[in-house]
């Protein structure tokens, strides 16, 4: 398997950013780290290793971001807003810097997936969700969707609200967004076992908002002992890369 430890500078953070690239050729597929994770924690927790075959046929290749949680959505001892702001810098780096250094890498141009596992899954729904025209496919795996989660109630602050996907998705009537929502492959899955009650509420309201808005997308409920852990992701993206077009 090709395998690249990369870095590049980033203006909008103003710092160097790390990411990995696993595989040769195939579709990029973007990878937002759980809580607290790192551009290596993919690779750590088996992930690449359960999707090695679709790596090794050239079907996919992974690039593992870093984060900055700690600094954005999980930093409770800044206020909401500032919360927000760090990551719409964050946001303005994956845009801007990482999805063209990404296309420079690999001479890929046409539209990439992104994934992501709890806190990960948050980020690739909602930068699909955002930028359908860099995304088209999308594969978000125990995420929790609502920024209330992190922040609490939010008052009406737009930079939080345009980063709550159960929040913007209902108000979402722009043709240009919907018509590629309708033509991307959207897959968004929870279990129903432990710790994974806090996603269960805002995984049921985007169901409904997608089907309200004939947004085709595979809502996948695993059972009562598919638990909120490794264990179960690296079951799952296998399992629904192998039910994509790529």
């Amino acid at each position: 398997m090709h395998i690249e430890k990369l870095s590049h500078w980033s203006g909008n953070l103003n710092r160097e950013m790390y990411l990995n690239r696993y595989g040769h050729a195939g579709i990029p597929v973007v990878v937002f780290a759980s809580s607290g994770g790192s551009h290596n924690e993919y690779y750590d927790f088996g992930m690449i290793d359960a999707c090695a075959s679709f790596i090794e046929e050239g079907r996919v290749q992974f690039f593992t971001l870093s984060s900055v949680d700690s600094e954005s959505w999980l930093a409770t001892w800044k206020n909401s807003h500032d919360q927000a702001e760090m990551h719409r810098a964050y946001e303005r780096y994956v845009i801007e810097e990482a999805i063209p250094f990404i296309k420079h890498k690999t001479g890929w141009f046409d539209g990439m997936m992104t994934t992501g596992c709890s806190m990960g899954a948050y980020h690739a729904l909602n930068f699909f969700l955002q930028h359908p025209d860099v995304f088209t496919k999308v594969i978000a795996l125990s995420g929790v969707y609502d920024a209330r989660f992190f922040v609490g109630d939010y008052y009406n602050d737009d930079a939080i609200y345009q980063n709550s996907p159960v929040d913007y998705i209902w108000n979402q009537n722009d043709g240009w967004f919907i018509d590629r929502y309708r033509q991307a492959e959207i897959v968004v899955c929870t279990g129903l076992g432990a710790w994974e009650q806090d996603g269960l509420p805002s995984f049921y309201k985007l169901k409904e908002a997608f089907d309200q808005k004939q947004i085709p997308a595979w809502f996948a409920e695993w059972g009562h002992d598919v638990a909120h852990d490794w264990e179960w992701w690296r079951k799952q993206m296998p399992y629904f890369l192998g039910h994509l077009y790529l």
